[in-house]
């Protein structure tokens, strides 16, 4: 040992660092809650403005509404929400239930096969089922040859109506509670049913009065999720002619040209959606659901014969065939029939913008969710958690209300600066920011950056803060910290991030016709405009492309349910 050094004044030299090296750290550490805080900010640019209007003097387009149409809009949005609640309930937590504690012919299938309808846009289901089910389609044609009826001698279900569309949204949104409530039951406590059975309860018994209960925040979410999802739909109540918030506020701001009006729709709207969410807090009052044992015992599931095999089966394969095998064979017989008659260069055009804005919206989303995941990690202040809730909240928030209230600020700004360069300089700049790319890439960010947030945050949530302690000792700051030790370790995340944002934009329609680029189509659009003019089997070839893309991330989150139990073989 050396002389005149104690041993214990040795202090290891890797926990040093240069003084202005520090300072650098931990400025730039100051900086990144302040980048959150900005991004949430930009991000509730819209609501607030749409909040905004409430307090604006109604004019006579808004009293016109409020006289005629209003009361409409309320009744049918309520209606589709009662509707739509039960039915992703019924179907997401059955087949959840009978693939998970269950073992009957295809049930491992079943597990895989439940997501497909997920991959599927609503409108694109209303427009098979319209072909399918007209009077002039294919079903009804077959029953009149069939029984020698003509049209009028027989009822036939009317698909053009709320009860058609509550069913398309069911089909197409099930798997919503699907996922959420399988992976419940998934990770409850085997023995907590297991007790249930001891004192008397049976299957079914132990399923509504025990599982149920115990995956209700899971299902409650999934339901809210299905909800949010049919209060943000345009094409498919607009095809249904179903008059709707959402379609309401496209043909005020269009039709009557009252932007004023369709933001105070939009507001109403709004407050349904923050109902909603406040519905589902106040739900769950102070009850609390945690599985207290670390230990966990592999699922042993009942094995069902006979006839409770049978309707096990018949359960699990409706909801797939009638939402995505059936759609998917008709899309590709239109296609292959008929198709698209612009397949060929123009259709490439449509396939090229809708996968260049969808790209660059997921690559923004996943940068500023990394962006205000890590602020959150360095620096979890109420402030900093408050501005990750907000920049979350845009999810909640339809696509038309969110493009009213980008459009409303966008245009004012183009406005005056065109006066003022006119009564200046003598020209006019015309619209820089409304209308344009940059404007519908805002629309998305602020619709979908809570999907991209959720799973890079759980992704970040998986790594020890030792890892960003052995990085600063190594003298790199925040920065060089994410990029080069969190994003490698979180590739699976950000990936999955990014593809539920590249299919969500693919599918997204009220923004993207609110706010794109004139003559700028995308295949969502191509889709909206043959169906809107009844060239149903013209829009297939858009549909199916839409649809094949949906199917990438349906694969992965299926992998991830599988494997989401601790202690799964």
């Amino acid at each position: 040992m050396t002389e005149g050094i104690a041993p214990d004044r040795i202090v290891p030299t890797t926990t040093l660092a240069p003084q202005g090296r520090t300072g650098r750290l931990r400025g730039s550490l100051s900086v990144w809650p302040v980048i959150s805080v900005v991004i949430a900010l930009l991000v509730a640019v819209p609501v607030l403005v749409v909040g905004g209007h409430v307090f604006q003097p109604a004019g006579d387009v808004w009293r016109h509404l409020a006289d005629t149409v209003l009361w409409d809009y309320v009744r049918n949005t309520l209606v589709l929400l009662l509707g739509v609640g039960a039915g992703v309930a019924v179907i997401g937590v059955g087949t959840a239930w009978l693939v998970t504690m269950c073992r009957f012919p295809g049930g491992r299938l079943f597990e895989w096969l439940l997501l497909l309808p997920l991959a599927f846009p609503a409108y694109v289901l209303a427009y098979v089922y319209t072909y399918l089910l007209q009077s002039g389609g294919p079903a009804q044609v077959a029953l009149r040859e069939m029984t020698g009826w003509r049209y009028g001698d027989y009822w036939f279900p009317e698909v053009y109506s709320i009860e058609g569309a509550i069913a398309m949204f069911a089909l197409v949104l099930y798997p919503y509670v699907y996922l959420l409530a399988r992976a419940a039951f998934l990770s409850q406590s085997i023995c907590v049913l297991e007790v249930s059975r001891t004192l008397g309860c049976g299957p079914w018994r132990s399923f509504f009065r025990v599982a149920i209960p115990l995956a209700r925040p899971a299902i409650i979410g999934g339901v809210t999720l299905a909800l949010m999802e049919t209060m943000a739909d345009f094409a498919t109540v607009q095809y249904f002619a179903v008059n709707t918030f959402t379609t309401g506020i496209y043909r005020t701001w269009f039709g009557l040209g009252d932007r004023v009006a369709a933001a105070q729709l939009s507001a109403v709207l709004l407050a349904l959606v923050l109902g909603l969410l406040l519905l589902e807090r106040l739900s769950r009052g102070e009850a609390r659901y945690h599985h207290t044992s670390g230990r966990y015992t592999h699922i042993s599931p009942v094995s069902l014969r006979g006839w409770k095999a049978a309707l096990a089966m018949l359960a699990c394969a409706l909801p797939i065939l009638l939402g995505a095998v059936l759609p998917a064979a008709v899309l590709l017989e239109m296609h292959l029939s008929v198709g698209d008659p612009y397949f060929g260069s123009r259709f490439i055009g449509y396939a090229v913008n809708s996968f260049v804005v969808a790209g660059l919206a997921a690559v923004l989303a996943v940068m500023l969710s990394l962006l205000i995941a890590y602020g959150q990690r360095l620096k979890p202040s109420p402030l900093v958690r408050g501005a990750a809730r907000v920049a979350a909240l845009g999810y909640a928030v339809p696509g038309s209300v969110i493009a009213v209230g980008i459009l409303i600020p966008l245009a004012t700004f183009d406005n005056a600066l065109d006066g003022w360069m006119r009564s200046s300089f003598g020209f006019s700049t015309g619209l820089l920011l409304s209308g344009t790319i940059a404007a519908l890439l805002y629309a998305y960010v602020v619709r979908f950056l809570a999907v991209s947030l959720n799973a890079v945050d759980a992704g970040l949530a998986k790594v020890t803060p030792s890892m960003d302690q052995a990085a600063r000792t190594l003298g790199k700051g925040p920065g060089r910290t994410i990029w080069q030790v969190h994003v490698p370790m979180i590739s699976g995340s950000v990936l999955t991030a990014g593809l539920i944002v590249f299919v969500d934009v693919m599918k997204e329609l009220p923004a993207t016709l609110i706010i794109r680029p004139f003559n700028f189509d995308t295949l969502a659009i191509r889709v909206y405009n043959l169906a809107s003019d009844e060239r149903l089997e013209q829009a297939s070839t858009g549909s199916l492309a839409i649809v094949l893309v949906g199917m990438v991330p349906v694969i992965l989150l299926s992998l991830m349910i599988a494997r989401s139990r601790p202690g799964q073989r």
